[in-house]
């Protein structure tokens, strides 16, 4: 609308006696992409807080190993949830290693970890393959 005609329209409309002036009112331009980015950025805060949340506790579960993948001879693992780089205490039958998180996985259900080669002669269990264990 042209600003002419608002006070037009307003001054026929107005209270008798009214000395004020008129305006046109402020227009704030909607930016959507700001506010995408904004819902974005809460939503993730989110789930990363409670990501690292649930990486806290203490899981129990079948752990399987797997060979040829990652880095030979490293201790490392592959988890589900736990941030890549943090390190697991991983124990069965009183051994414990730490290992680091490098890969995701395993996607088998009932299982809670994938351990590389090295941290499965660590823990014994090369013959069997699959054994229960506690992940802190």
């Amino acid at each position: 609308m042209h600003s002419h005609y608002v006070r037009a329209t307003l001054a026929r409309i107005s209270p008798p006696g009214f000395q004020g002036t008129f305006s046109e009112p402020k227009r704030y331009p909607i930016n959507c992409s700001r506010q995408g980015r904004f819902v974005y950025r809460s939503v993730l805060t989110i789930f990363v807080a409670l990501t690292a949340a649930s990486a806290c506790e203490a899981e129990t579960g079948l752990a399987s190993y797997y060979g040829g993948r990652g880095h030979r001879g490293e201790m490392t693992c592959a988890h589900r949830t736990r941030p890549f780089g943090s390190i697991v205490t991983v124990t069965h039958a009183g051994q414990s290693i730490r290992c680091r998180v490098n890969d995701r996985g395993p996607f088998i259900r009932g299982r809670v970890i994938d351990v590389s080669l090295s941290a499965a002669r660590a823990l014994g269990m090369t013959r069997s393959g699959i054994v229960r264990v506690s992940v802190e």
